[in-house]
């Protein structure tokens, strides 16, 4: 079975291999000290604290592994190679929000970089799938769960 190739900027890439160093260098011995102390505390089938520990050990096993994987199909998106004449990922697009007037600018990004706050919007997303492929000044229709939300396309810009 192919895994599926991941997506991420130079940053995001950055972000997760900091995040998997820290796991690998600095939680992974946290947790095993916790589990040493709690093995010295005595009798291990009924020793609760051991058992806690021992399955956070599992958990921060299977989060190693998961970033392992991520990192090993990720790849790093060239910005220097992407057509800025439409949506695409790593655009970020200022959008005119016909149904209630304000204007908001959201940067597409994969779904492993995604972060709202940042203005970070998942391409998977329904407004970000309604906008790949769309040029400035056109006018997008989104179909939401709270309903259809009307978008133009202001800008896009890298």
């Amino acid at each position: 079975m192919a895994k599926e190739i991941i997506y991420l900027t130079a940053e995001g890439y950055k972000k997760l291999k900091d995040e998997l160093d820290h796991m690998r260098s600095v939680e992974r011995p946290a947790m095993s000290a916790a589990i040493a102390e709690a093995r010295d505390k005595g009798d291990l089938s009924e020793n609760a604290e051991y058992d806690a520990a021992r399955e956070a050990q599992g958990l921060l096993e299977m989060r190693i592994a998961r970033m392992e994987d991520t990192l090993a199909n990720a790849r790093v998106i060239d910005e220097t190679k992407i057509d800025r004449s439409k949506v695409q990922i790593l655009s970020k697009v200022t959008l005119l929000n016909h149904n209630n007037g304000k204007q908001v600018t959201y940067t597409i990004v994969a779904e492993h970089e995604a972060n709202l706050r940042e203005g970070k919007l998942a391409i998977g997303t329904p407004i970000a799938k309604a906008l790949l492929g769309r040029k400035k000044g056109e006018t997008v229709e989104v179909n939401v769960p709270a309903g259809t939300l009307r978008f133009e396309i202001l800008d896009i810009s890298i």
